[in-house]
């Protein structure tokens, strides 16, 4: 006997090439089977996936989940995760060398959600979403004891997090950057490099974003992160100069550096438009919630906005990030891939979890994808009319079924 089958979906795994009509059987949190035509009378319970899609468990690689801790900008895991269809979660730079202990007691270990991060490169991690720009210069940042950390919980730390952009630059150059990436090299780790402008260019100091880029991706290695390629901020693929994506993208991209979108307050149709048009498409999909871009629930009340001007707001998800990629023509199988197997393989984790294999542990996501018209916008203010939008329905953890019922899941929204 089985203890669960989910019957009929359209199973979607690029991690083993399967794209159709399955059912998948898990007994004792694992996955049992992946196969036509199990019998409903084999399995104590049968959930009828008919009509939806059925994936491996959804990887959000951009997550800030630090809640409390780094004040509005932290938000409740499994609000963002399995609440949200989503089985994993990675916070991006929110625990540092100093706030790690706590970010794995308080929020790791009691979530629902398998929680990882890339930790800071920065002493003081994500406190206030980076607000502040004087407590992330070469002098907050230590080796010894960032890479003494990352070493010591590697179950949980997965890389490391740090910024390039021309706020940052013009008060330091490059150097927290090098120091950034000495840390992960010496700790054995991607490191994963944020893109777009995040700070204001400190006063009487002007940056060229172009020249940031360039500078940058020599420093950036196989395996290695470029995130927000869609930004609407400067400093991102673009040159500003030509308006084409910068040739040192492409030789990063040839030597093994991977993109992650990293939606959040940086994506813009009219940047991915033409960084897609271009012939790169993303190969990790980050949702990038957090406090100021999203509306976060009250306790025992309604969602409230936390709005920061800077950031912009709209209402988006890991699935509505998923929907804006299919609607800009990357194809199902590949857009399923940017948060199942792909994801996996930045972690080092393609054994464990990203793909629908029997033997592995049972994380699935079961999703609508669901056909007419619907208004997708995002945060330069830029409404897009989509014909189909991927929705989250429930997922299995490690077998357990959780309902798709967070309060940060977006309204599905008809087009006018």
């Amino acid at each position: 006997m089985f203890d669960l089958v989910l019957k009929n979906g359209r199973v979607i795994d690029p991690a083993t090439g399967r794209d159709g009509v399955a059912d998948v059987a898990v007994t004792n949190s694992k996955i049992a089977a992946v196969e036509t035509g199990i019998p409903e009378a084999a399995a104590r319970e049968v959930i009828d996936a008919a009509g939806k899609l059925v994936i491996a468990g959804m990887i959000d690689t951009h997550g800030h989940i630090y809640q409390h801790v780094t004040g509005k900008f932290g938000l409740n895991a499994d609000m963002v995760g399995i609440r949200s269809g989503v089985t994993t979660v990675i916070d991006q730079g929110g625990p540092s060398c100093m706030t790690i202990g706590g970010f794995r007691h308080y929020v790791a270990n009691p979530s629902y959600t398998r929680v990882l991060c890339f930790i800071s490169a920065y002493l003081v991690g994500g406190l206030e979403g980076h607000f502040y720009s004087e407590l992330y210069g070469p002098g907050q940042l230590n080796v010894g004891h960032t890479v003494r950390v990352a070493r010591e919980n590697r179950d949980i730390v997965r890389g490391i997090k740090a910024h390039a952009e021309i706020g940052g630059a013009s008060r330091w150059g490059l150097e927290v950057i090098k120091i950034g990436k000495q840390i992960a090299r010496e700790a054995g780790l991607p490191l994963y490099i944020h893109l777009g402008q995040l700070w204001p260019e400190k006063d009487g100091v002007s940056i060229d974003p172009d020249e940031v880029v360039r500078a940058l991706i020599p420093i950036m290695e196989p395996g290695d992160i470029l995130a927000h390629p869609f930004t609407r901020h400067p400093g991102g693929f673009l040159s500003v100069e030509t308006g084409e994506v910068h040739p040192v993208v492409w030789e990063a991209l040839a030597r093994g550096v991977t993109v992650d979108v990293g939606h959040g307050s940086h994506f813009s149709f009219e940047m991915a438009r033409k960084v897609m048009g271009a012939g790169i498409l993303p190969y990790t999909l980050g949702a990038d919630m957090h406090g100021y871009n999203v509306k976060i629930p009250e306790e025992g009340g309604d969602a409230v906005k936390q709005a920061n001007p800077f950031f912009g707001v709209a209402p988006f998800n890991l699935t509505n990030a998923m929907t804006k990629l299919l609607t800009l023509g990357m194809k199902l199988p590949d857009v399923v891939a940017t948060v199942t197997g792909n994801p996996a393989k930045m972690l080092g984790m393609e054994n464990e979890i990203g793909a629908l294999r029997p033997g592995m542990e049972a994380d699935i996501s079961v999703l609508d994808l669901l056909d007419g018209s619907f208004e997708l916008s995002d945060n330069s203010g830029v409404r897009v009319v989509a014909s189909q939008l991927i929705h989250p329905v429930m997922a299995l953890k490690a077998g357990v079924r959780f309902d798709s019922n967070s309060p940060l899941i977006p309204p599905v929204l008809a087009a006018a």
